[in-house]
């Protein structure tokens, strides 16, 4: 049967209780990072969703730092008093002495103590403490890098307001990424007490060598990363992450690929891998995110409406919506790749005669000035259609009802008089188009350059008629508040059918795990998701890409093949798959990952405060691990996984028994059910995959 299930598990490793039980009265955490109350990216949204977890653990003796941003702060940040009178103290010497730090609570989960940090106020003192980070690390930082001056002032204002804080005398701080690295390095250089912390998310390097066409993976241990971050004119921001990751007491990286990498470029293995979670809500019963997701779905089809008016010769009840979202690195996030497997998904649906049309969305933030007047037009129209309709609707429901009022059967033909049908035919003549659906909703700043837009100028897909495939380019985040797409993401990703993440350089993207969390079915890269940790589950509503050891145009017909075979998939293989998914999104819970950052926090006091702390580490057997339904038919081996189950199949039978509550019933007691592997060595680990 196309849905059969057996058993098979993840090498992601089962997570043992780890003793958390210390005195925390004299003790602190600061955790550190640019997207404090700022969104930029996935750092954001790691702190954001683990905030309530570790305000859960450490209670008022847990604080944010992160950069003041005035638009932020207007609407995420409640201002307040310190609670605590040393830290009271802390920021009123700091503010005599010509800073302006600001204390309040972030109005998210948990809702966190945040400090935040004006470094636009401080920039008087930028010349100075550039002299000092010459002086003292040898690392100098040119005056045309704004971001990387930025970290100069964001460190030294960090690593000031560390250490006028001498209570309580055990300090823990957490520090994400280069930006905020540098508070670490001076916090070593000045020897204060501090237990510290170091996490990157993705190298420096490894972004830059990725986005310029290089065989990244293959290729980690014959870099010469001095002269490659020298050519990239980022040698200053490299050292800076490197002396981070040197001198923490404890370095940590979000996936075991990371790990690898970070031990080639910054020359420090990890200490511990501290995987990305999520806050996974749970829903009492199936039908619930069925409902939200038609909900949600219904308002991206009246987007659409808007968007193709005049050109709207397709079917929505037979339209997959697919999305690719993310930072806006071309190659790295896999733009180019999608892309082209739309172009030939293009070709097959057409020579196929297929009903189904495929509407792609870019959500990429890119430069824009406004949105594009076309797509502002589209949406003007679709509500005046809509209210017109609404009018007509009224006027012929007073009429039908006056006449049963009378005992008359209605005459059809005389309850639309001359004025509704002028008033329908001006509506209709209002949707005529001389132009074709815009493929971008804003107006792009460099729309000669931009790199989506050239690659579909190449590709042809222009949304004309003919087009099976339909593109969408959304260069913003998206919001609620939109005027043209007024939704969040989580309910964007919810409404769509399938997310495409065919990365080249992504080392266990936030992105891909949402839509996971969120119920949308998914295509994730082989690479980044470290030797098959969601091998063979495309079953469950995760399809893998390998793009390690095969060709761009390998790897392009592969993704396409996936994008084909689903678009054939009926409606009812869509949603047993998106309940599958639904379930997968426990492996992502922080109530189960968020043990990693626990270990890495009470491996720093050990190292930073051994006569205060003992830190005894328990490593995970290689008996445990979660389990996850797949296939049966599905081989062992990675190299046969090409196809994507559950098959469309013209035998198939639609009234196949398929028990939704015995499905999930069984997948709650499987999915982290301690069980032996069989054929495997105790002392095997799971990494990277050798190279055939």
């Amino acid at each position: 049967m196309p849905l059969a299930r057996s058993l098979s598990f993840t090498s992601l490793s089962g997570l043992e209780e780890w003793d958390e039980e210390f005195d925390r009265e004299d003790a602190v955490l600061f955790e550190i990072a640019w997207e404090v109350a700022n969104k930029v990216g996935g750092i954001y949204t790691v702190i954001q969703t683990k905030a309530r977890l570790t305000c859960e653990e450490w209670g008022e003796n847990y604080f944010l730092v992160g950069p003041y941003m005035e638009s932020s702060v207007r609407t995420q940040v409640e201002l307040i008093e310190p609670c605590n009178a040393t830290l009271r103290r802390t920021i009123d010497k700091m503010n005599s002495s010509g800073c302006k730090v600001y204390f309040g609570r972030w109005l998210i989960e948990g809702s966190p103590y945040v400090i935040l940090l004006d470094v636009g106020f401080t920039a008087w003192s930028l010349d100075r403490w550039k002299s000092e980070l010459w002086e003292n690390c040898g690392i100098g930082v040119p005056w045309f890098d704004r971001e990387a001056n930025d970290a100069v002032l964001f460190g030294f204002l960090t690593a000031w307001l560390l250490g006028e804080c001498d209570e309580p005398p055990h300090i823990v701080a957490h520090f994400h990424e280069w930006l905020a690295g540098l508070g670490l390095v001076l916090c070593r250089q000045r020897q204060l007490p501090v237990a510290t912390i170091f996490t990157t998310h993705a190298t420096l390097l490894g972004r830059y060598l990725c986005a310029g066409n290089v065989d990244f993976y293959n290729n980690l241990a014959e870099f010469n990363v001095d002269k490659e971050a020298g050519d990239r004119q980022i040698y200053h921001r490299y050292c800076l992450e490197r002396a981070a990751a040197r001198c923490a007491h404890v370095f940590t990286t979000v996936s075991q690929i990371t790990a690898i990498e970070a031990e080639h470029l910054l020359k420090r293995k990890p200490d511990i891998v501290t995987p990305n979670g999520l806050n996974v809500k749970k829903f009492s019963a199936m039908h619930e995110f069925q409902n939200l997701h038609a909900q949600s779905k219904a308002r991206i089809q009246e987007f659409v409406r808007g968007h193709f008016y005049g050109h709207l010769d397709f079917n929505l009840d037979k339209t997959v919506f697919l999305f690719i979202a993310g930072r806006y690195e071309f190659s790295n996030k896999g733009a180019d790749i999608f892309l082209e497997a739309l172009a030939r998904l293009n070709y097959l649906l057409r020579v196929n005669h297929s009903d189904v049309t495929v509407i792609a969305f870019f959500i990429m933030p890119a430069r824009t000035n406004n949105f594009n007047v076309e797509t502002l037009k589209g949406q003007a129209v679709r509500k005046q259609l809509w209210d017109t309709a609404q009018t007509v609707k009224e006027r012929f429901g007073k009429k039908l009802y006056e006449s049963l009022l009378v005992g008359q059967l209605p005459d059809v033909s005389k309850m639309l008089d001359k004025e509704d049908f002028t008033m329908m035919k001006r509506a209709i003549f209002a949707t005529q188009r001389q132009c074709l659906p815009p493929v971008c909703s804003h107006n792009m700043l460099e729309d000669s350059s931009d790199p989506i837009l050239n690659c579909i100028r190449r590709i042809g897909l222009f949304n004309t008629a003919q087009d099976r495939v339909k593109v969408i380019f959304h260069p913003e985040f998206l919001s609620s508040t939109s005027p043209l797409l007024p939704m969040d993401y989580e309910e964007f990703v919810r409404g769509c059918h399938l997310g495409v993440f065919p990365s080249y350089y992504e080392p266990w993207g936030y992105t891909p795990g949402k839509t996971t969390h969120t119920m949308c079915v998914c295509i994730y890269i082989y690479m980044y998701i470290c030797a098959g940790v969601y091998m063979h589950i495309h079953a469950s509503g995760i399809y893998i890409l390998d793009r390690r050891f095969r060709g761009v145009d390998e790897s392009c017909n592969q993704l396409t093949s996936f994008l084909f075979q689903f678009c054939q998939q009926s409606r009812r293989q869509r949603i047993i798959q998106r309940n599958r998914t639904e379930r997968l999104s426990d492996l992502l819970d922080w109530r189960y990952l968020g043990r990693y950052y626990v270990s890495a926090r009470h491996m720093a006091l050990a190292k930073a405060f051994p006569d205060k702390f003992i830190y005894e580490p328990q490593e995970p057997t290689s008996a445990t691990g979660f389990r996850y339904p797949r296939p049966a038919s599905v081989p062992p081996s990675p190299a046969h996984s090409l196809h994507s189950s559950p098959h469309h199949s013209e035998a198939e039978d639609e009234e196949e028994p398929y028990d939704e509550d015995l499905e999930a019933e069984k997948d709650r007691v499987n999915i982290r059910q301690p069980f032996n592997m069989p054929n495997r060595n105790k002392n095997q680990t799971v990494g990277l995959p050798e190279k055939n």
